[in-house]
């Protein structure tokens, strides 16, 4: 597999081109860059397989080198510092991370996760989705990436009515009564979904406020009623907190 690195920090170009050397020998870095103008370059002239970006550079930033490119035949792998704003965009989009300073076991597992992905497959349609996320100045407006078998489908969050949790997977239920289920977790969506339209009402359940037609008690057990009808628990522990964020705007 061929790589490209883009960091404007040369430790940290030297650092991941040893680690990879080390931890993942069957990739080849083709091209480093200390700056997103001169990582375009690399880009353009080299068909690699994974992109190895930083996100706060100077001058241009990874999202600004991403938007500058007409399309995206390749993997990103974004190298970050934390920055809360940046990781929820990257995976609302399902794309993959690595928090500074690398952790060996999370970048052989994100390269492994990219080598099993066909490098053209569905790269173009996330990293679109990601550049209109950064560029949204409302939540409402966003579509969330959620990854299938064999897609990934982008959801606007208004189409969302509630998130089911079932073992380790998340069951989306959709206004058009389409159920769609992601083998994560519910709590990595409670992260992602804005709180100021989705509601945790219960341990197995988020819903959207929109779609909620009541709140409705009945003796001790507490419950919402949808706009199509569907009652969904609300836990006892959380009944005071779900009536207050929907007496909210």
């Amino acid at each position: 597999m061929k790589a490209a690195i883009i960091d404007d920090e040369l430790n940290n170009v030297n650092n991941l081109i040893s680690l990879l050397k080390q931890y993942c020998p069957f990739v080849n870095v083709v091209g480093t860059a200390l700056n997103s103008d001169e990582g375009k370059k690399i880009i353009q002239n080299n068909d690699i397989d994974i992109l190895f970006l930083d996100i706060q550079m100077p001058n241009k930033s990874g999202f600004d080198l991403l938007s500058e490119l007409s399309s995206y035949s390749f993997q990103v792998i974004f190298v970050t510092a934390f920055d809360s704003y940046a990781i929820r965009a990257i995976k609302f989009s399902a794309l993959d991370y690595l928090l500074k300073p690398i952790n060996v076991n999370d970048l052989i597992a994100s390269v492994k996760k990219a080598e099993r992905k066909n490098k053209k497959e569905f790269s173009d349609s996330q990293i679109r989705n990601l550049l209109t996320h950064i560029g949204e100045l409302s939540s409402e407006k966003e579509n969330i990436a959620l990854p299938l078998l064999n897609e990934i489908r982008f959801i606007h969050i208004h189409e969302i009515v509630f998130c089911q949790s079932e073992n380790n997977y998340t069951i989306f239920n959709l206004a058009n009564g389409e159920k769609i289920v992601v083998s994560k977790g519910l709590y990595e969506y409670e992260e992602l979904l804005p709180d100021n339209m989705f509601i945790r009402c219960h341990q197995s359940y988020i819903v959207n406020k929109h779609f909620v037609k009541s709140l409705n008690k009945e003796g001790a057990i507490c419950y919402i009623q949808t706009t199509s009808e569907k009652n969904i628990p609300v836990s006892r522990a959380r009944k005071d907190f779900v009536k207050q964020k929907l007496m909210s705007k």
